[in-house]
């Protein structure tokens, strides 16, 4: 009997050794591995010409010579990394009373994806350098304010048409962003009176039905040492997609740009993109706490040229976005 039990207790003992150890074997050979996505390089030379190229057609506010120009310059550069551009145009009044031409951009990469994510930010420029504390009924070259934001999607355009993303991309380039009634404008204030070219968009997207998972709108995304933080806007429509852009910032190393810190809501393009067209989406834009308005500091100034566009943020800021879209 006793050599029966010892018999027992050996062969119990083996089967639990055996199990452990093909469980274990087990494990290492279904645990997945995560796959390594090998994400393009942006190149912050590239985008810093591609601005250099929108100043040098001077100022860009609608309806000038400058904006026709650039305009024309922008579909044919986004039509060599895709054949699907197109023009939204429409007959629109501002808050003088004057009459102008829509010019919404849009490229499509993928268009036959159904899984998409859209990218945006606005062509013109400032029409008044009401910030400024001469010249203030003269426009502005707008380097950082509208030139950087379209820099970095030009060459995340050249980099899609180099090694396409897993998921569809539209990039839009919204127009007249920025000929909004100035606060001391001495006529009556005329509602939404900026940011024309998203509302326009948002009530007639470009595709019947348009879809897309989220946006990232980027604003002023050139400038020396800028900080990116938490918009209240962007908190409240997109948080997800507010975390996850942050995070990817911070594990590439860019985390003194992009800060974790809840900032005041700003009107700005994304906000007619999510409350109209319901596509939750950010806003990428520098916070400046030194500044009454908090905008960057040369924001609607004659400053706001080529001498403080730096290639470090367009760096962190590009390279964020792609990391973001690729790793879809």
């Amino acid at each position: 009997m006793g050599d029966k039990k010892q018999s027992m207790k050996k062969f119990l003992f083996f089967l639990l050794i055996s199990t452990a150890l093909a469980c274990g074997v087990d494990s290492k050979k279904t645990a997945p591995k995560k796959a390594t996505i090998e994400v393009p390089a942006f190149s912050s030379d590239s985008a810093y010409v591609y601005i250099e190229k929108q100043v040098a057609f001077g100022y860009r506010y609608i309806s000038s010579p400058g904006w026709n120009l650039c305009g024309d310059y922008l579909v044919n550069e986004l039509s060599k990394y895709t054949p699907h551009v197109q023009e939204q145009n429409n007959r629109f009044t501002t808050y003088d009373g004057k009459s102008h031409n829509l010019r919404n951009i849009i490229a499509a990469f993928s268009p036959e994806k159904n899984n998409r994510v859209l990218l945006c930010a606005h062509w013109d420029t400032r029409h008044v350098a009401d910030h400024d504390t001469i010249n203030q009924d003269q426009p502005i070259l707008g380097a950082n304010d509208g030139g950087s934001g379209v820099a970095v999607l030009l060459e995340i355009a050249r980099n899609l048409a180099i090694k396409e993303s897993k998921i569809g991309v539209d990039i839009i380039l919204f127009d007249a962003e920025d000929y909004g009634q100035p606060s001391d404008d001495s006529n009556p204030t005329v509602m939404d009176s900026w940011c024309i070219g998203s509302q326009y968009w948002s009530k007639n997207p470009h595709v019947e039905n348009y879809y897309a998972r989220y946006g990232i709108l980027l604003d002023m995304v050139g400038g020396k040492n800028a900080t990116f933080t938490h918009e209240e806007l962007s908190r409240f429509y997109a948080p997800n997609i507010l975390n996850k852009v942050w995070k990817t910032a911070h594990t590439l190393g860019f985390d003194s740009y992009f800060k974790y810190e809840p900032t005041p809501q700003i009107l700005d393009d994304h906000y007619y993109v999510n409350s109209i067209a319901n596509i939750p989406t950010i806003d990428i834009i520098e916070y400046d706490h030194r500044t009454a308005s908090g905008f960057y500091k040369h924001w609607h100034t004659h400053q706001d040229n080529m001498s403080h566009i730096d290639k470090s943020t367009l760096k962190a800021v590009g390279q964020t976005v792609m990391n973001v879209i690729y790793n879809e």
